[in-house]
């Protein structure tokens, strides 16, 4: 028997030593910690502080659960479950409520009187914006949208008509940013855009529409900078080894509407941005370089930035010029009337609602469904590995060695799991197997990446389902498992027309029987080529363009039949809650 018990830090500058774990194992104790501080405390306790009820704690009569479709059928179904929760019509449906002459969204209430605008910018704003035209109705005056090049001919060959706008629509679409870079095109939607924002007044409602790629399709350098200028800086900055924040501040600085921006532009309207998030935690300030959230960034601050990487002496005449005003931005372009306008910013789509809606229909589908995090990130080696760790800490008949659970709380937080979520996953896991429950899905999201060897093909889902195909290699549960996929839920992995792929430990036999070379296929980054080959392609997941995206879900299943899982929705729903 083992306990675990935590308590969170005060240290909030970074995420991955915010708690601190101690095991006890048969009275052998040992502590797991970034700060070498053990804290004994219950289980309980530590649940406790994020709900007022115990998170793992049932109750209630069971009952018996048997689902005849395949492990893998099933694990299709979840797939699809997550990626039809966060279709662009069906976010801004849950977001957005028409009463009467008003709308409302999160909890607020916006009058309509034929003074609604829409802007919008990404990938996925197209269906968001034909379903946000169905909603608005004859309130909507206008609208501009920033789409990728080619996107209303390949969603209409994809069969995805529906988030095609209607022919009489007010919404001008412009398409733009081939090969998902900033272009002329691109920078001329870019201007329709700010034009429109420009023009509204205080009584005006701006609905702006924002998913993941808005940043390549809304490039408005500040005059007298051109297009071309401004990427060349970033490129030589970006080869001269800048941080991800040092590039995004520069952006910012050289950008007229990112950064908050476009809001500043369309000062005094009341402007409401819906969000279908793409980035690990939802940054409001990061997604599509957010141009609704203010972000103040000194010229002097730019400069140091510039001078560290030895640029500053080689910038173009129009970056010095516009650095050299001494003042930010939004100073000198227009006047804000104090007490006019504001900003709603709210994610209406992400990676976190496509788990839990996951999760749900997993526990339809009579699994045990618990989310482990929506932040998975790093290296798909080390992601594979904590996948490996954790079917077996689940699938173990006798209690798990206190190595394995020390290993996982190491392997966490390089991953982006913090030690919080995995001892909660861990609690669950070992209830699950003490109390009979069998089936288990455990689920995760995120985007994590690959050190790219060789000249193959494929993608990050397709190999990370791969890797943790070799973790599962030796561990066999009834019918067949434990089972892994890994999908991006656009539809695409890499340069394939496969969005990921789902293994399990019968792989390695597969690929041996057929003559297939694995430790090869991972060198060369070949996982498409491999999947493609073993098993007939079966393995592949290939939905085709989905129209959305919210990075990558994960999900391990763990089962056996028959199976028990609670009758108490509300109580199995606990599993799901946090993120």
């Amino acid at each position: 028997m083992y306990t675990v018990s935590a308590a969170k830090t005060t240290n909030s500058t970074c995420p991955q030593n915010a708690l601190r774990a101690h095991f006890s194992f048969d009275q052998i104790p040992f502590s797991l910690s970034t700060q070498h501080q053990p804290l004994q405390q219950p289980m309980a306790r530590i649940l406790s502080l994020l709900h007022s009820q115990t998170l793992v704690t049932l109750t209630g009569v069971r009952r018996t659960v048997v689902c005849r479709m395949s492990l893998e059928a099933r694990a299709r179904e979840l797939f699809a479950t997550a990626v039809e929760a966060v279709q662009p019509d069906a976010v801004v449906r849950r977001g957005v409520e028409r009463k009467d002459d008003s709308l409302v969204i999160d909890g607020r209430t916006f009058a309509l009187r034929n003074n609604l605008h829409l802007v919008g910018f990404g990938k996925a704003v197209l269906g968001m914006a034909a379903e946000a035209e169905r909603i608005a109705g004859d309130h909507l005056v206008k609208g501009v949208i920033s789409v990728p090049h080619g996107i209303q001919e390949t969603l209409r060959c994809n069969g995805k008509s529906q988030m095609l706008l209607k022919d009489n629509s007010r919404i001008k679409v412009m398409e733009g940013a081939k090969h998902n870079l900033p272009d002329g095109d691109a920078q001329h939607a870019a201007q329709c855009i700010k034009q429109l924002a420009s023009e509204l007044t205080e009584k005006d409602l701006l609905l702006v529409l924002i998913s993941g790629g808005g940043s390549a399709l809304l490039p408005a350098p500040i005059p007298p900078i051109s297009l071309e200028e401004k990427h060349d800086v970033t490129r030589r900055l970006a080869g001269a080894g800048a941080t991800i924040q040092e590039l995004n501040t520069v952006r910012r600085a050289l950008s007229l509407l990112k950064g908050g921006g476009l809001a500043h532009v369309a000062h005094p309207a009341q402007v409401v941005a819906l969000i279908l998030s793409d980035v690990i935690g939802d940054p409001l300030d990061l997604i599509a370089s957010g141009p609704t959230v203010r972000t103040d960034v000194w010229p002097e601050e730019v400069i140091s930035i510039l001078q560290s990487y030895k640029l500053s002496d080689s910038l173009p005449a129009s970056v010095k010029e516009v650095l050299g005003r001494g003042s930010p931005r939004w100073e000198n372009i227009k006047e804000e009337s104090a007490g006019k306008g504001g900003v709603l910013n709210t994610v209406i789509g992400s990676n976190s609602i496509a788990l839990k809606s996951a999760g749900r229909r997993a526990r339809e589908l009579g699994f045990r469904p618990v989310v482990l995090s929506g932040d998975v990130c790093g290296d798909v080696k080390a992601v594979s590995r904590l996948y490996g760790l954790l079917a077996r800490f689940a699938s173990s008949r006798e209690e798990p060695a206190p190595e394995l659970a020390a290993e996982l709380l190491r392997l966490g937080p390089e991953v982006g799991v913090e030690s919080w979520d995995l001892c909660r996953t861990m609690q669950v896991l070992d209830e699950g197997r003490k109390e009979g429950w069998g089936a288990t899905c455990l689920l995760a999201g995120g985007e994590p990446t690959v050190e790219l060897t060789g000249k193959g093909r494929g993608g990050r889902n397709q190999e990370l389902a791969l890797r943790v195909g070799l973790e599962l290699r030796g561990m066999e549960l009834p019918p067949k498992g434990p089972m892994f996929l890994s999908g991006g839920t656009d539809g695409q992995d890499g340069p394939t027309d496969a969005a990921g792929a789902i293994t399990d430990g019968g792989l390695w036999e597969e690929a041996r029987a057929q003559g297939l070379d694995v430790e090869g296929t991972l060198k060369d980054n070949d996982s498409f080529t491999f999947l493609s080959k073993v098993s007939g392609g079966h393995r592949l997941l290939s939905p085709g363009l989905t129209g959305t995206n919210v990075m990558d879900v994960h999900m391990l299943l763990l089962p056996s039949i028959p199976i028990r899982i609670p009758n108490d929705p509300e109580a199995d729903d606990r599993s799901l809650r946090y993120m």
